[in-house]
């Protein structure tokens, strides 16, 4: 049963980690979940309250970051209120579409709601690229989270 729980626990954290370059997956809960059920299957014998809260706090940093920088990224360029829910739509609708759909669904959601809202193509460009790069920003975050999360867990295990 053990051996059961160890790879359940190992295939939730793979899958966290593809997570945290597919955008369509919940790479770092994912991740929480894996390294709670490897706990778990230990008894929390070197994997306790403290780690799992490092953990659950790195989870929250991650998402937090992921979802802020995305915003940011496009009010740097100037964007309008319809361009933030063009992006947010563009999410939605893009993960109809595979990983383009994800990765593009944000960028040309929110040039078209800065269009509707100015009809200058050049600010709407401008603004779907800024996008873009608060998408990127956001991805490298939920990495460097994924990574400190697995160093966390390995050092709960060595130590």
């Amino acid at each position: 049963m053990d051996i059961l729980l160890y790879a359940l626990s190992a295939l939730l954290v793979l899958a966290g980690l593809a997570g945290t370059i597919f955008p369509a997956l919940p790479g770092l809960p994912l991740m929480l979940g894996g390294f709670a059920l490897a706990g778990w299957a230990e008894g929390f014998q070197h994997v306790g309250a403290v780690t799992l809260s490092l953990l659950a706090l790195l989870t929250a940093i991650g998402l937090a970051v992921d979802f802020v920088a995305g915003l940011l990224g496009a009010k740097a360029t100037g964007a309008s209120r319809q361009a933030l829910w063009g992006a947010f739509l563009g999410s939605l609708v893009g993960l109809f579409f595979a990983l383009p759909g994800v990765i593009l669904g944000p960028l040309i959601g929110a040039a078209i709601g800065e269009f509707l809202a100015r009809r200058d193509v050049y600010q709407a460009g401008k603004v779907g690229l800024g996008t873009f790069l608060g998408f990127v920003v956001g991805t490298v975050a939920k990495i460097g989270c994924a990574c400190a999360m697995l160093a966390t867990f390995a050092l709960a295990f060595v130590l």
